[in-house]
């Protein structure tokens, strides 16, 4: 039967972090929550079944890996995106921030720089600093419309020094999809100055019609690239906490996983493990269906914006379930444009301002949840935008 995206579901009361902190985040229950990069609709009917399958057995003890997991991720990478994973680079991880932490500890020094792209997942700054590791920005630039990657200065990073790069493919939170071309462009600076890759491929499967996403691994075997990839995001399980790291040095490979095994945390549990099959073996048909669902809702709130909040501009997402909304003609300043969003549109979004400097006027808009709530977000935005214009 096809899913129904447009039930609406009631998560309050559930430990909801996008619902139940609110209050915290927003200083008030009172608004649209569209904010967390988690989506307000059911999980995949397979993924669903096997969990209720699964809790039916009364024992949760200690859960092992087992070799039909590394299948089902193996043949969904194959599939879906041409990418032969080979099951000795696989390196299981307790979500994509945290191994992207234990990356950094296992591949640099206190003090060595590392380069990030903002506008960018908040996260990506934190591994660097709380890792005592040196922090190079390279701004995005936007130009018509779409942000490209500046090659010229990210070449001026590497050549100071730079380890690592932080790479974001699909881009969050601008949504682009990088081209071939964009991704050679960036193999070729590493290659020349040593740099290692760290590519957070977590949005990878969710890639809107005319657009292809590229396994950056899948371009060069001449290159170190560590790559975070998951099902979490693609079938809205990010609460069971599992990922995956892709390594094919073998090195790189033992020295993240010592630094996993120091910090003694426990990378499955019987109810993640039973997802994460679950939805690489048999989720195919449902994401095809989701991405048909969110590619309507992207188009219509990108043209209801377009003709009813002249003001706001949305920058084209190519990629992900997140809007990108520049907000500048408003003439507001960050504070100023959070509060706007809070207290007179009453829609909660994660301000610009938290994805870096480069962020400054723009606002993320999550858009994954049933049409009827996010157009009725639109609808209070452009009531409140009439009233200070």
């Amino acid at each position: 039967m096809p899913t129904d995206f447009d039930r609406i579901i009631d998560r309050t009361g559930t430990a909801s972090l996008k619902y139940d902190a609110r209050k915290a985040y927003f200083g008030t229950k009172d608004v649209v929550p569209l904010w967390v990069a988690d989506m307000d609709f059911a999980t995949a009917p397979m993924v669903e079944a096997v969990l209720r399958e699964r809790a039916a057995h009364p024992l949760y003890g200690y859960t092992l890996f087992p070799d039909s997991l590394f299948t089902a991720m193996q043949d969904w990478f194959q599939q879906r995106h041409g990418w032969a994973i080979h099951r000795k680079s696989i390196l299981m991880c307790p979500g994509v921030v945290p191994s992207m932490h234990a990356a950094i500890e296992a591949l640099t020094e206190v003090g060595d720089k590392i380069i990030v792209q903002p506008p960018i997942y908040p996260p990506f700054f934190a591994a660097v600093t709380e890792t005592g590791r040196t922090l190079i920005e390279n701004p995005l630039k936007l130009a018509a419309g779409r942000y490209q990657i500046d090659f010229e200065y990210l070449e001026q990073c590497a050549a100071s020094g730079a380890k690592l790069l932080l790479f974001c493919s699909p881009h969050n939170p601008v949504g682009r999809v990088w081209q071939r071309a964009e991704l050679e462009g960036v193999l070729d600076i590493a290659r020349r100055y040593d740099l290692t890759i760290v590519s957070d491929e977590i949005h990878a499967d969710l890639i809107y019609p005319d657009y292809q996403h590229i396994p950056l691994a899948t371009l060069a075997d001449d290159v170190s690239i560590i790559t975070a990839v998951s099902p979490s995001k693609t079938f809205n399980i990010p609460g069971l906490g599992l990922s995956s790291l892709v390594a094919s040095d073998r090195q790189q490979w033992q020295a993240i996983k010592k630094v996993l095994d120091g910090w003694h945390v426990s990378t499955s549990n019987p109810f993640s493990v039973t997802a994460f099959m679950a939805a690489y073996q048999g989720g195919a048909a449902w994401l095809d269906e989701l991405m048909i669902y969110l590619d309507e809702t992207r188009q219509q709130v990108t043209d209801f914006i377009s003709a009813e909040c002249s003001w706001i501009k949305v920058i084209q997402s190519e990629g992900t379930y997140l809007l990108w909304l520049d907000c500048r003609e408003l003439g507001l300043d960050d504070d100023a444009l959070k509060t706007f969003f809070i207290t007179q549109a009453k829609v909660g979004m994660n301000p610009g301002i938290s994805f870096g400097e480069a962020g400054r006027g723009f606002m993320r808009m999550n858009i994954a949840a049933p049409r009827s709530v996010i157009m009725a977000a639109c609808e209070s935005i452009k009531a409140a935008l009439l009233a200070i214009k």
